[in-house]
């Protein structure tokens, strides 16, 4: 830009030069050096307008350049921001990370020593299980021995029912023979009353053969009377250990349920709501239901009227 206006200041002067050498016809010589001077700068001139023009668009360039790289610059800027930003996030997210994993690694120790303590569980439950199964079995056991007897006192309370109504009979006959006897005597003291004197020793011997056979019955009857309350005392005794061992055997079956639907944690975990021990909770579990001591009254009470018709019976003349 100096250069174009050094060069437009040497033009205006040549060119006042140049009007006031018209004058003279001297200096015509030198116009015309001057004239090409004057060409030669205007070229030069144009040249440098042209270079002028290069230089600016260049510049313009230049400028659209430096501006896409400050906005590069700023997007980098805001680019290299962001980056910082998630960088120091993924730090925070690491050191989570890693403290998670420290919680998870002890966590893991933990499961691992519980999970070794349930399989000692596991193997003393089985432990436990096998047993009460021999137990169970050695109970079924106990249960058929215990049916096997029970039919076998039936079959010995029915012979004795049947040896008993027999023994009815035979003390109906002797009733029967005792009442003939009885009017015999009548008669015979009836007959001794006239026949006294020609017949009295044959009325004693009669006597003596009348009373031995009373003596006799009377022994039999006592013996049959005691045979029959020893047999009815054994009778209510089996009866009543029969029925026990019913009971106790239904209550095994009952616990043995219970503690099938129970398992051991759960009966330690309620026996430590209730505040007692897991003895006293099975304690707790066998104990009767009020249906069934009633029903156990109920055959008490009838067994006790059974043995009182039976010596009502033995009592009766």
């Amino acid at each position: 830009q100096q250069e174009k206006e050094d060069l437009q200041g040497k033009l205006k002067l040549r060119e006042h030069l140049s009007q006031t050498a018209g004058k003279s016809e001297a200096t015509s010589a030198l116009s015309k050096n001057r004239d090409l001077e004057m060409k030669q700068l205007q070229c030069k001139l144009k040249n440098s307008n042209n270079e002028i023009s290069k230089q600016s668009t260049t510049i313009k360039s230049l400028k659209n350049e430096v501006q896409e790289k400050e906005e590069r610059v700023r997007e980098l800027q805001a680019k290299i921001s962001r980056l910082e930003r998630d960088l120091s996030m993924k730090r925070h997210l690491i050191e989570d990370l890693r403290s998670r994993l420290k919680a998870n690694q002890e966590n893991e120790k933990t499961s691992n020593e519980t999970l070794e303590s349930l399989e000692r569980k596991v193997k003393a439950l089985a432990e436990d299980c096998s047993n009460k199964k021999t137990c169970i079995d050695s109970l079924k056991q106990r249960l058929n021995v215990a049916t096997k007897e029970k039919s076998h006192y039936e079959q010995m309370y029915h012979k004795a029912k049947d040896e008993l109504e027999k023994k009815e009979l035979k003390l109906n006959n002797l009733e029967s023979k005792m009442i003939e006897t009885e009017y015999a005597m009548t008669e015979l003291e009836a007959t001794a009353s006239q026949q006294l004197q020609g017949l009295a020793k044959q009325t004693e011997q009669a006597l003596e053969t009348v009373q031995k056979k009373l003596l006799l019955t009377n022994d039999k009857v006592e013996e049959f009377m005691t045979f029959v309350k020893a047999l009815t005392r054994e009778l209510q005794q089996s009866v009543q250990e029969l029925r026990r061992k019913i009971k106790q055997a239904k209550k095994m079956e009952e616990v043995r349920a219970c503690k099938k639907g129970l398992s051991q944690e759960s009966v330690q975990l309620a026996a430590s709501i209730l505040n007692v021990s897991t003895t006293d909770l099975e304690e707790i579990l066998e104990v009767e239901d009020d249906e069934e001591t009633a029903k156990t009254k109920m055959e008490f009470e009838k067994d006790k009227e059974w043995l009182q018709y039976i010596q009502k019976l033995l009592e009766a003349q």
